[in-house]
């Protein structure tokens, strides 16, 4: 016989957003259970570069676009809650950098200062020098500028580890999802024998949203794939960087994070343009030869003789948007009790989360009083993505 269970608010999808989005119901009252098929943040979370962007990269035409107004706000709220003084507590959880940076080499750096001299971009925004610039950049054959963005960068794996602390005993493993219907509606979900029924119930997993909405019958709304070929790079002798390299398009030319192995070396996450269309085109071992050069031209004092190398390919799914463009915020689409959503990017979680306590607002959705949960199989914590590619 199968065990019975009744929530509030029931999510599919323990990434960041689904997380976040869990946290902040918890703590208005709400009860949750989050339903995870693989493992905590091992979708798209754990591969992405953990920058809480505010827009810079967005106006790179000296322009606000709809993009960089969403997300102006979203550093101060990241950095008030990894403070332990914001929506959330998430003191503890690692802060890779204060900030993230803006470098123009060489022949760009003019257009740099008109990018900033345009006042596109919200928020403290200063030119750094000498030992103030990034370690990787601090060399007498450095020629350029450099511009500080407040945008920090977090250690996704440690804000995974610390949600999940948040998440309490509402975490639940699952291998098979399926509908649960009460008279042709849907009321909640079938989780390996156990009946799970809910006032809501909030997709938020990111590409496996596609095949939840297949197997509820429904057809909207449609998702898109953007693919990424992200590259890696881990050697004795890299130095924290965190930065994006303007081009002379819309688009950083190429975007730098570091992380910390578990070896004690550092790891050169590298996205931008890069790793978009002719990225995407290219095999491992071209997109590998692609990012030796663009390393070489633009940080030849950079020793890669001993580095190790791979890629990575990355589908962020998102709402369809017309010619696979990426969306400028947060979406949510409700159908009964299915609240349907990406947050598009990690920064974008808690507009995520205000999207669907908004739509619960709406329908007058409030917590109601139901029995604990038992206790339900947890699901692992995902490692990060260096660690498997490049141990």
């Amino acid at each position: 016989m199968s065990q019975s269970l009744s929530t509030d608010i029931l999510i599919v999808g323990g990434g960041i957003a689904g997380l976040w989005l869990n946290a902040r119901l918890r703590q208005l009252g709400y009860s949750t259970v989050l339903v995870e098929s693989a493992s905590l943040g091992g979708g798209q979370s754990l591969k992405s570069q953990g920058i809480i962007h505010g827009g810079a990269k967005y106006a790179l035409h000296g322009a606000l676009t709809g993009a960089s107004e969403a997300i102006a706000d979203m550093p101060r709220r990241w950095r008030e809650a990894v403070a332990g003084n914001g929506e959330l507590d998430l003191s503890g959880v690692r802060l890779l950098s204060e900030a993230h940076y803006l470098w123009s080499p060489g022949t760009l750096a003019g257009n740099l200062t008109s990018f900033f001299a345009s006042k596109a971009v919200r928020g403290r925004v200063d030119q750094v020098k000498g030992d103030q610039l990034p370690p990787a950049l601090q060399h007498p054959k450095f020629k350029g500028k450099v511009y500080r963005l407040a945008e920090l960068v977090l250690d996704v794996s440690s804000l995974i580890t610390r949600l999940a602390e948040l998440a309490g005993d509402s975490l639940l493993a699952a291998r098979e999802i399926a509908p649960l219907r009460e008279g042709g509606d849907v009321i909640g979900l079938q989780i390996d024998g156990r009946e799970i029924r809910a006032q809501r119930i909030v997709l938020s997993a990111g590409a496996g949203n596609a095949e939840l909405l297949a197997s509820l019958g429904l057809e909207q709304p449609r998702q898109q794939l953007r693919p990424l070929h992200m590259v890696l790079v881990k050697g004795p002798s890299l130095k924290p960087l965190y930065a994006h390299c303007l081009g002379g398009g819309p688009k950083p030319r190429i975007t730098v994070t570091s992380h910390p192995a578990a070896d004690g070396q550092w790891v050169w996450y590298l996205g931008g343009d890069i790793a978009e269309a002719d990225g995407v085109a290219r095999d491992e071992a071209a997109q590998i030869r692609a990012a030796q050069k663009e390393l070489g031209d633009l940080l030849p004092w950079v020793d890669l003789s001993s580095a190790r190398w791979a890629t990575l390919r990355v589908d962020r799914a998102e709402p369809a948007q017309s010619g696979l463009v990426r969306p400028d915020n947060a979406f949510l689409a409700d159908q009964g009790r299915l609240l349907v959503g990406w947050p598009t990017k990690l920064a974008l979680s808690p507009d995520f989360a205000d999207r669907v306590i908004a739509a619960l607002q709406r329908d007058g959705i409030q917590p109601l009083a139901g029995e604990p949960l038992p206790a339900l199989p947890r699901p692992p914590l995902a490692r990060p993505v260096w660690e498997e590619l490049l141990p």
